[in-house]
């Protein structure tokens, strides 16, 4: 098998309407990335660097790749380097959902967890430490670094910018949330030339250092950075916004009661940024909304959908969701 022919895989025409029940309301479109190979973007974003460090002649025939992953990226690394013939080791850390784990173990990849938190109480340092001790110790071994590597960028330059404007040429708005940074980045790049107008706005969970916070305990994969990654440029986004995990949890309990199937923690968190950004008076009526959903939620039944996991973690949640939980 080549990368054209796992190419040819992507699903990247998947929209679905949906109304935000902030400032009167706000009809969005949620293009739906979770349908991808592997269950998330990220499949894109694999993709990517591989056919680019093929390319490059930095990855030969049979080598063993390594990066740091809390879940999408490991395991759509270990789908694509089994494709291509290459072993793959992923860097994680407690908070991958353990079905994530098995998936990335069943396509043949190999776990090399982490326990210990950084400095900035996340494991991001502590994960590519891990990494450094790795590649010294296996000569053979390939990082594809996907919090500096510019190919993590180009897949959305590529792929998923172009997929939103043939749905919408010109949104008013695009809303994406920043982890890596590769997706907000290659998105960004995409309609500054393309786009101009489209105003693009990255979203991002309290505790994330990335745009300048102090960093803090996250419970939820996805979203959110104990360092800020090399590829996030500020200026690149019109707009950033935060959001507290339990907002996130709410918004994804409430998306399940509404429409009936289960999103990621990510999109929940790019869904309650919307709702943030729509109670600050900052969309018009009418606008045109785009956001990007980078995974369902099947893969966190035991995680972020289980009652007793997130009573465990979260106080404050609204009437409706204490409801829910106690169901």
């Amino acid at each position: 098998m080549h990368i054209e022919d796992l190419a040819a895989l992507i699903q990247d025409d998947v929209f679905v309407p949906v109304r935000i029940d902030a400032a009167g309301g706000v009809d969005i479109l949620l293009k739906i990335e979770g349908l991808n190979p592997a269950g998330s973007i990220k499949f894109k974003t694999a993709l990517a660097m591989i056919a680019d460090m093929e390319r490059s002649g930095r990855l030969k025939p049979g080598a063993t790749v390594v990066e740091s992953s809390s879940g999408n990226l490991g395991l759509a690394l270990s789908i694509v380097c089994r494709a291509l013939g290459y072993g793959f080791v992923c860097v994680s850390d407690p908070n991958i959902s353990p079905a994530t784990r098995d998936m990335i173990e069943a396509t043949g990849g190999r776990m090399e967890p982490v326990t210990e938190t950084d400095e900035n109480g996340g494991y991001l340092g502590t994960r590519l430490r891990r990494i450094a001790a790795l590649l010294d110790r296996h000569s053979g071994w390939v990082w594809t670094n996907q919090y500096g590597n510019p190919a993590a960028k180009w897949a959305h330059h590529r792929w998923t910018g172009p997929a939103v404007r043939r749905r919408v040429d010109r949104p008013d708005f695009l809303f994406v949330g920043v982890g890596t940074a590769g997706t907000a980045m290659g998105c960004a790049e995409y309609f500054r030339i393309n786009a101009p107008d489209t105003r693009v706005i990255g979203v991002d969970s309290v505790g994330s250092v990335t745009f300048g916070q102090t960093p803090g305990r996250r419970y939820l994969p996805g979203l959110g950075a104990s360092q800020q990654p090399p590829l996030f440029e500020a200026t690149m986004l019109d707009e950033q916004v935060i959001v507290p995990e339990t907002e996130t949890v709410t918004a994804c309990w409430r998306f399940r009661r509404r429409h009936g199937f289960l999103i990621g923690a990510s999109t929940g968190t790019v869904l309650a940024g919307i709702a943030r950004h729509a109670a600050a008076g900052a969309i018009p009526p009418g606008a045109t909304v785009v956001a990007l959903s980078p995974d369902l939620g099947d893969r966190y039944a035991a995680t972020l959908y289980d009652a007793a996991w997130i009573g465990s973690r979260y106080a404050d949640l609204p009437p409706d969701i204490a409801e829910a939980l106690a169901a």
